[in-house]
């Protein structure tokens, strides 16, 4: 039996993200269907998703990434979920490759993607981010996400993956300072993730893992 195009569904989730998330929409304006849940941002883009012709914005208070995420799948009406960060973007090539993936008799239950990282809209093409992949193509009947991370969430896929050739755009940082407020944000989330999971606090890791980590990612993995 030949395989047929479904219909695609893109997800998005913003907070305060003007100057990333018209470049995200109109990437994945190929999609059947555009839902983005917005967490009540105050810098225009809930203003600017509303005057979107093809965008359908849901406003949802943010409690933690992953109760968001599930939040905005429910809200899907096709099964073929293409769920992006807001700074993310789809080229043409890898626009081309989602279509001949989202079919009717894929042999896969979600596809992972590479991505390629920018900083101040400069490539980085080394310090470990070049081999980072996520789910981001799946099928809805087929995954969740798992309520046990708040942060970095983490999709349970019931069947096969596959991974995709052509690689997202991630404009991860506008500048330092963009840098900075992101990884409190997620220091904050990872803080209340351990507490919940009842993790001992140790000094001793406090001082070697950041410079074990500094140490990997920029001298081994030439992230200069």
């Amino acid at each position: 039996m030949p395989s047929t195009t479904e219909r695609i569904t893109a997800l998005i989730i913003t907070y305060n993200e003007m100057g990333y998330i018209e470049r995200c929409i109109e990437s994945v304006s190929f999609a059947d269907e555009i839902i983005v849940v917005d967490s009540y941002s105050t810098d225009g883009t809930y203003q600017f998703l509303l005057k979107h012709p093809k965008v359908k914005v849901i406003q949802n208070p943010f409690v933690n990434y992953t109760a968001q995420k599930s939040y905005a799948l429910q809200q899907a009406t096709n099964d073929w979920i293409l769920f992006l960060d807001a700074d993310e973007v789809v080229s043409e090539t890898l626009r081309k490759e989602i279509r001949t993936k989202a079919v009717s008799n894929s042999k896969h239950s979600a596809y992972w993607f590479y991505r390629t990282f920018m900083f101040q809209n400069q490539r980085l093409r080394f310090s470990g981010w070049q081999t980072d992949k996520n789910y981001r193509l799946f099928r809805k009947s087929r995954a969740r996400f798992c309520d046990k991370k708040i942060v970095h969430e983490t999709l349970v896929v019931s069947g096969s993956s596959g991974i995709l050739r052509e690689k997202l755009v991630h404009f991860c940082y506008k500048d330092y300072s963009d840098y900075k407020l992101k990884m409190l944000k997620y220091g904050r989330l990872k803080a209340k993730e351990a507490f919940y999971k009842e993790k001992k606090f140790y000094y001793l890791p406090l001082i070697y893992k950041p410079t074990w980590k500094f140490f990997h990612n920029f001298f081994l993995r030439l992230g200069f």
